[in-house]
């Protein structure tokens, strides 16, 4: 196994210097999937380098991707939405013919 060059890593290390992230603040051993509790408020934090430093608060998961990911727009709209052609579709079972 061949080591990786110091200089490498630091590039590596230094290129996430001021990433965000969010942490929910849940007690114990609650869950902390984000999509397991959407309204609980989170911690976000920023790398320096070392160690995650606070950096901000949001009150729940909403907010706190608004701060982690500031240039993406959410658009929902029924326009987007692809039509539906006619007919039964591949994945549906065929209909049995009627008895008279």
């Amino acid at each position: 196994m061949e080591d990786e060059p110091l200089s490498q890593w630091a590039e590596r290390r230094d290129a996430r210097i001021g990433q965000l992230r969010a942490v929910p603040l849940v007690s114990g051993d609650g869950p902390r999937g984000s999509h397991l509790n959407p309204d609980t408020p989170r911690a976000i934090q920023r790398w320096n380098g070392h160690l995650w430093e606070p950096y901000g608060f949001a009150a729940n998961l909403a907010e706190a991707r608004r701060i982690l990911f500031p240039d993406t727009e959410v658009v929902c709209s029924s326009e987007s939405a692809p039509a539906l052609g006619p007919g039964t579709g591949k994945h549906r079972k065929p209909q049995a013919p009627r008895q008279p």
